[in-house]
């Protein structure tokens, strides 16, 4: 496997990395970005660097940490495997609740990973945390907006792990847009509230220890189904950020709801063509 190694902006190497500190709740994919970032690498090149194959490596990583690449990391970085482990969304979030690693498909599609721009608006170091790979979020936990999975200016999706220029991980891959900036979506405050409900429950342990754990999972994923209209047919882990929030608006309050499946990215990204 490669050594890891200190790069800085002229590509000469070093022996000494530059390591980063893992933020609260952070995924291990966004760390790694990061400490690709300090280290002057490019994400894509650091898949190299790891001794990975280009694609959603980073991604992967989240779902399953080989031993001897966690070995690498410790041993490069003092970051302890079990401080390594805990970035990973393979312990204790319900693997069938989990965005799938989607990079591609309709606009109504999932992806793999949301964003609260608030949040990477006031991170010192903006990071992606563990719990927006839930397909059950659709709002942020600490400043209640909607999440976002894609680009307001290009409609892309996040793809950091795809990034060949060295910048950093809240700029879109395919167009350069700044996510901090993008626009908040709204959400209604019943929703809001069942959201941090149904959060609650998945953060039980119970969800996947007890007899009833598979029962309730397989109800939340038909969350669709039972709210109706436009996207009851399928399940809620293959649905974007805003068809995820449509249908929980439409459980909550389905008067309100207007049969309109124009995702609120597509209503910014026709407003910035429109203006500038």
């Amino acid at each position: 496997m490669a050594l890891l190694v200190e790069r800085n902006t002229t590509g000469a190497a070093h022996s000494s990395p530059v390591t980063v500190a893992p933020q609260l709740d952070e995924l291990l994919s966004s760390w790694l970005h990061r400490l690709a970032y300090a280290n002057g690498v490019a994400p894509r090149s650091f898949a190299r660097v790891l001794g990975l194959n280009p694609g959603m490596w980073s991604a992967a990583l989240d779902l399953r940490l080989p031993a001897d690449i966690g070995t690498l990391l410790y041993a490069k970085t003092g970051v302890a495997p079990d401080q390594l482990a805990a970035m990973t969304v393979s312990q204790d979030l319900p693997k069938q609740l989990l965005l799938p690693l989607r990079n591609n498909g309709h606009r109504d599609s999932s992806s793999w990973l949301q964003f609260c721009c608030r949040c990477l608006a006031e991170d010192a170091q903006p990071y992606f945390r563990r719990r927006w790979r839930l397909a059950t979020r659709v709002s942020c936990t600490e400043h209640g907006c909607r999440l976002r999975d894609r680009c307001p200016s290009c409609l892309d999706r996040i793809t950091v792990f795809d990034q060949g220029e060295l910048v950093p991980q809240h700029y879109c891959v395919a167009c350069g847009y700044d996510l901090r900036r993008a626009p908040i979506p709204y959400l209604s405050p019943a929703t809001r509230t069942l959201d941090r409900c149904i959060d609650d429950i998945c953060s039980l342990e119970a969800i996947a220890r007890s007899p009833s754990g598979p029962v309730l999972i397989r109800r939340l994923l038909s969350i669709p189904r039972f709210a109706g209209g436009y996207y009851s047919t399928m399940l809620l882990a293959n649905l974007s950020a805003g068809a995820r929030a449509y249908s929980a608006e439409l459980l909550n309050c389905p008067s309100e709801c207007q049969e309109d499946n124009t995702t609120d990215d597509e209503k910014d990204c026709r407003e910035r063509r429109l203006h500038g």
